[in-house]
């Protein structure tokens, strides 16, 4: 015959205030003893045993009352010491924000892959480049939060429908797996204009490589289509790699007769995203932001020499993102009930090794990309971004208060 009830509470009350001061081996054993004796659920009794003792039940005014106790104070000097402190986190800041606030899944890769050209400026140690060398994204993220939460701007959007040709030129929604290699761009332009789109001002045309994530960047005076035109021509003579297609939306500054046959003439795929659907030009949406807003914020340029000194920004701009800065890339998306599943390349890699592992690519385009790379060095490119951009922003007062105007409020230099 078993134990009754009265004989488990007391066995269990005697035990209770053993097990809560045992170590991890012989709370195992009491519990095997325990469960053996009594025949209770191992999980219920352990649960019991945990608890035993830090709440009671009393009356207080004809009511019923729990009464639980106060958690024990954490004992000092308990947990694992932090691994990630001190200098690695100030080395590891200014890294981030020399190379304008890159995320964890970019910036970890970057370290690893280019470590030799960080270590003299910065004045890395040795204890912290292997920490750096270690770090994961997503402790970069982490230690970096607070850092991040005072970057924040929106910009609005000022494209206007251009009706004509629009039935000569395909609409596009998704990219078929023969159009899944290097040299189609899409296209799409960055509005410089302030606070108010009235009146003329720069603009900035992103073209972007759907395949590799290769970036080129041209300002623009304004918006007149033939300054688009020019832009593309010289991004076609520029890129190491042929111009197959282009994608924009639907836009005034190319659905226009020229663009329509200059394309046609070099035999160049022209196609068109839906209205009101950005997220048919995904790829080229999330450039302007990381590539443009980000680097000269929401500043209006409408002077030629605002026009020159943004050129000067992205003469050295694109170089760093296209060969050094690594991307993320998507793979497919699958629906998965009310859901979408996106499944993302595990190499996190520049452009420039996307197109060199590319099979569409000749062995002269490759080398020739290989030459350009060997030109580079990623911190004086970055160094002479942060001198465009400085430059940009005191042209822009310089003019803003000749002209009596406001100034509009850049994201980095809020910081």
């Amino acid at each position: 015959m078993g134990l009754s009830m009265q004989e488990k509470k007391a066995l269990t009350n005697e035990i209770s205030k053993r097990y809560q001061k045992a170590g991890k081996k012989e709370k195992t054993e009491i519990l095997n003893e325990l469960v053996k004796t009594t025949g209770y659920n191992r999980k219920y009794i352990l649960h019991v045993l945990a608890n035993w003792g830090k709440t009671s039940v009393v009356r207080m005014d004809g009511k019923a009352v729990r009464l639980k106790a106060s958690p024990n104070k954490r004992r000092k000097g308990g947990g694992r010491k932090p691994k990630y402190t001190g200098d690695f986190i100030i080395v590891l800041r200014a890294i981030w924000a020399f190379f304008w606030y890159r995320c964890g899944k970019i910036l970890a890769p970057f370290m690893r892959e280019h470590m030799g050209f960080l270590e003299r400026p910065f004045r890395i140690t040795e204890k912290d480049r292997e920490l750096l060398l270690s770090v994961s994204p997503s402790t970069i993220d982490r230690v970096l939060r607070q850092d991040k939460k005072k970057l924040a701007l929106k910009g609005k959007s000022g494209t206007k429908p251009g009706k004509l040709l629009k039935k000569q030129i395909p609409v596009r929604t998704y990219y078929a797996d023969a159009d899944k290699k290097p040299g189609f761009f899409e296209i799409d332009t960055v509005h410089h204009c302030g606070t108010s789109d009235s009146g003329e001002f720069c603009l900035t045309l992103t073209a972007t490589d759907v395949y590799s994530g290769w970036v080129e960047l041209r300002p623009t005076l304004n918006k007149a289509y033939k300054w688009v035109f020019q832009a593309l021509l010289d991004i076609k003579s520029s890129i190491p790699f042929p111009l197959i297609g282009i994608d924009s939306d639907n836009g005034a500054e190319f659905i226009n007769s020229a663009m329509l046959k200059w394309c046609n003439d070099e035999h160049i795929q022209f196609t068109r995203a839906r209205a009101y659907r950005k997220n048919d030009n995904c790829f080229v949406e999330q450039k302007n932001y990381t590539c443009v807003r980000n680097f000269v914020g929401y500043y209006r340029f409408s002077a030629a020499a605002e026009c020159d000194a943004l050129a000067a920004v992205y003469r050295s701009l694109c170089p760093l993102m296209n060969f050094f800065m690594p991307t993320v890339k998507l793979i497919s998306k699958k629906r998965v009930g009310s859901k979408i599943k996106k499944v993302y390349d595990k190499k996190v890699i520049s452009p420039y090794q996307r197109l060199l592992v590319s099979p569409d690519l000749s062995v002269g385009v490759k080398a020739e990309l290989t030459r350009r790379f060997a030109l580079y060095d990623p911190v004086k490119l970055q160094r002479e971004v942060h001198n465009a951009v400085d430059a940009l922003v005191s042209l822009n007062k310089a003019v803003n208060l000749e002209g009596g105007k406001s100034l509009a409020v850049s994201p980095l230099h809020a910081v």
